[in-house]
């Protein structure tokens, strides 16, 4: 299906590029943030953006989340999902899961299979009236993304809307997720609602964003991008492909307060959260 040219009038400027921050989790697990990092601590309405490499049988066995919303994305490999109301899965190469924690969930995220596994995943603020909604998932697999296949470029669109097509996936606070592939010498032009927030993270390639003179962003780097109604990118490579994420969505203005697994608007809530955790109630009542 062909579709027109993307249009909008004020395209996007680059104002900050980051270099992921490499960080070793534990044995077999290693941790490549970029947007939660002390130089981009928080993008509203973005808590972070981590891309992890998980060597079995290594992976996150229980742990607890409150407070936000989680997309995770499979580049490679496998995981194995399943939280304390039951809902079990196999995540695999393409494949999307989104899970609300809302007021309280236990799971655990594990290698399955033999090798590597390597994954995106993107913590998203949930307003404060949303905190206590009661978690939910559901996964979408790679045959069923959404996706738009262009001569000079492709893009999955994981959460959102691109030249279109829409995701199947509709997070409680509004974002877009595409993950947009560039062949040599392309440029693509989408989108983004003017009072969103936006960044771009690199996974393959460089890229130049906003400005046609820019210099390329690179590999494990994020571009945090400026006002406007929509970006231009290029990819000037004539041997290479660019593989991005371009990641908007609409702030939520209030107070964060992200400690470890938690993400509330105060520190009298965190440590509410805590423990309300260690003693299975206000959310974490089917811990056991």
């Amino acid at each position: 299906m062909d579709h027109e040219t993307p249009s909008f009038e004020v395209p996007r400027h680059v104002l900050k590029v980051v270099f992921a921050q490499c960080l070793l989790e534990s044995d077999g697990i290693t941790i490549k943030r970029s947007i939660g990092r002390e130089d981009a601590k928080f993008l509203d309405p973005f808590i972070l953006l981590d891309e992890f490499t998980v060597s079995s049988p290594a992976g996150f066995p229980d742990h607890p989340h409150k407070g936000f919303e989680a997309i995770t994305y499979m580049l490679e490999g496998a995981f194995a999902s399943q939280d304390f109301n039951g809902h079990k899965s196999i995540l695999k190469a393409g494949d999307v899961q989104w899970l609300n924690t809302g007021r309280g969930i236990i799971h655990s995220e594990m290698s399955a299979g033999e090798g590597q596994s390597k994954a995106l995943q993107l913590w998203i603020n949930l307003s404060s009236e949303r905190k206590m909604l009661e978690p939910r998932c559901m996964e979408v697999e790679s045959r069923d993304v959404a996706r738009v296949e262009k001569g000079d470029f492709n893009v999955a669109v994981i959460v959102g809307e691109s030249n279109g097509v829409r995701s199947a996936v509709d997070t409680v606070t509004p974002i877009m997720f595409l993950d947009f592939t560039l062949k040599p010498g392309a440029q693509v032009r989408q989108p983004v609602p003017r009072s969103w927030n936006a960044f771009a993270y690199v996974v393959e390639g460089a890229g130049v964003f906003g400005h046609p003179g820019a210099p390329p962003a690179t590999e494990m780097q994020a571009v945090l991008l400026g006002d406007g109604d929509g970006v231009e990118v290029w990819n000037r490579s004539s041997e290479k492909p660019l593989r991005f994420l371009l990641i908007g969505g609409r702030p939520v203005g209030e107070a964060v307060v992200h400690r470890g697994p938690f993400v509330m608007n105060t520190e009298a809530e965190v440590e509410e959260a805590i423990q309300d955790f260690r003693n299975n109630r206000n959310g974490f009542q089917r811990r056991n």
